[in-house]
């Protein structure tokens, strides 16, 4: 197994099975600069290139998940008398992490251990499944700034918590508690603060025994049905299905069900 490695910005503690990616900035509420760019995309590499991880646990040092953009660099940009060149951020930066988390080879959880605002809300968002501690709060922050949302919001949004929330919660800026978050079906859990990592952790190891290339694929084919007619997508399941089908771990998994046992899935190779 791969030793830790350490960033000033990030993180990155491997496990049996899975990685833990710490958000590294906690002076700053782990908003992102270049640097935490830089680091949670090489901590993202070494879980990739770690063939014995199956799952990544993704969460903030200190008292807040991510606070987002890291405005400290804007206030200079305006000081010059200029004006940020925001599209280069996303396109360098936001938008290339969101298309990976949202294509990364195993399920992403992500831990949410408090203030989840602008991009961070929405980078937990774009992960598979989020975990929220009950004293989290996630906040579409960009109209306080004269923004609207980014980093996968506006597409992200509307899919899990419909149109009319989505609007209001991009318009009135206003937070939501992770209990409001869960039932609203923007996360899939709010837990206890001291159960977070309890319970992501044992999520995470409960997804690294499990069929990697599954989850992988029902990822892809999920994230394909927003756009998919009915008839397109019954079209994939049939051409996906048999891909999975043919792999050694469909074998294992009905061999385990009439042998009454835990089955041992081959995963990612």
């Amino acid at each position: 197994m791969p030793s830790a490695t350490t960033s000033p910005a990030a993180l990155s503690h491997p496990r049996d099975g899975y990685h833990i990616i710490t958000l590294n900035r906690p002076d700053k509420l782990n908003s992102f600069n270049v640097d935490q760019h830089k680091a949670l995309r090489d901590a993202l590499d070494a879980a990739d290139a770690d063939k014995s991880c199956r799952a990544v646990i993704l969460t903030g040092a200190g008292r807040g998940f991510c606070a987002g953009q890291d405005l400290s660099d804007r206030m200079v940009t305006f000081k010059a008398g200029e004006t940020p060149n925001i599209q280069d951020t996303l396109g360098l930066h936001y938008n290339p992490l969101i298309k990976r988390l949202r294509t990364f080879p195993m399920p992403v959880i992500c831990a949410v251990n408090g203030i989840a605002a602008g991009a961070g809300a929405n980078i937990a968002l774009a992960c598979d499944i989020v975990l929220a501690a009950k004293s989290a709060k996630f906040l579409q922050a960009f109209a306080k700034i004269g923004l609207m949302p980014d980093a996968g919001g506006t597409w992200t949004l509307p899919r899990l918590v419909g149109p009319a929330r989505a609007r209001g919660l991009a318009m009135l800026a206003e937070p939501i508690d992770a209990t409001t978050a869960e039932n609203w079906g923007m996360i899939w859990k709010a837990v206890d603060d001291a159960d977070l990592m309890v319970t992501a952790e044992a999520m995470a190891k409960k997804l690294a025994a499990s069929p990697t290339n599954a989850m992988a694929t029902i990822r892809r084919v999920f994230d394909a049905s927003e756009q998919n007619t009915l008839d397109a997508q019954l079209e994939l399941e049939r051409i996906e299905q048999q891909k999975l089908a043919s792999a050694p771990d469909y074998a294992e998994g009905v061999s385990a069900f009439f042998e009454k046992r835990a089955p041992k899935f081959q995963g990612r190779t």
